[in-house]
């Protein structure tokens, strides 16, 4: 089966999707991959939709609501910075911007005159490092070499850093069984209690929301759509009968069941 995440070779991404295909492929952007899995480019697609210090990816999530697709699986890895470079003489450190947020505190405090540089992965912020030896790197330390050294290991804020990733499918491969499902809700309204209205069908039913996000719809200022993470199935009837009420809520707009799924640990 093929995947593909963000690349190149060496990103989180693609240690988490290793744990999904036997062939892995690689895109520039959340949304390439998305849309990969959507018009049947690729098998699966791998994307990060949370971390645990800087919250949410939105691109992920707005990836999620521009296409068709359904999320299978749930991955979980830990993130273990560490600073690469080719001396301990360097003026910029190059990584995710991601990347560069989780480590904030240890740049301002160990490197505070250098310039920070935001590119597409921590594995192009490898590559940039071992182009220029002015340039150091945030990313795995497993991916210095012979001409890379780890200056600095678990460089992150916390140690308890880890990424959740989602497994993206073909909309036909979407399963109503899992111990967990997501929920992507456009109301195309507004007024006074509407995220209260949107809630409630869940508590009511004792059913526990792990995430609530809302995003820009880009229809118009002020209007948004909502991501919802349940702790509950989508066979589940407490589930059907809260997505039916806010469905009603929604009759302007849409509800999108992206699937149900179980979520996964991913160390190696």
């Amino acid at each position: 089966m093929q995947a593909v995440t963000l690349g190149p070779a060496g990103t989180y991404s693609h240690r988490a999707a290793q744990a999904v295909g036997d062939e892995i492929a690689f895109r520039e952007s959340v949304t390439g991959i998305v849309e990969a899995v959507a018009t049947g480019a690729a098998d699966r697609g791998v994307v990060p939709i949370e971390n645990s210090i800087e919250g949410s990816v939105t691109e992920s999530l707005d990836a999620l609501a521009g296409f068709e697709v359904a999320v299978v699986r749930e991955l979980i890895t830990p993130i273990r910075h560490a600073l690469l470079a080719q001396s301990e003489e360097f003026d910029v450190v190059a990584s995710h911007s991601q990347a560069l947020a989780q480590c904030r505190s240890y740049l301002d405090t160990e490197h505070p005159d250098v310039s920070l540089e935001s590119v597409t992965s921590t594995a192009r912020g490898v590559e940039r490092a071992r182009e220029e030896s002015t340039v150091a790197a945030i990313g795995r330390p497993d991916t210095a070499d012979g001409e890379l050294q780890v200056l600095a290991e678990n460089i992150q804020d916390r140690t308890s850093n880890a990424t959740r990733f989602v497994v993206v499918a073909p909309i036909d491969e979407r399963s109503t069984g899992g111990g967990k499902s997501s929920l992507i809700v456009y109301p195309n309204d507004d007024y006074p209690g509407l995220l209260l209205d949107l809630l409630e069908p869940f508590a009511d039913r004792r059913i526990n929301l792990t995430r609530i996000e809302s995003r820009p719809s880009g229809e118009r200022l002020g209007d948004y759509v909502f991501h919802f993470d349940a702790e509950a199935g989508l066979y589940e009837e407490r589930t059907q009968e809260a997505i039916a009420v806010i469905e009603e809520i929604a009759a302007k707009g849409w509800v999108r069941r992206l699937g149900s799924y179980d979520v996964e640990h991913v160390v190696g």
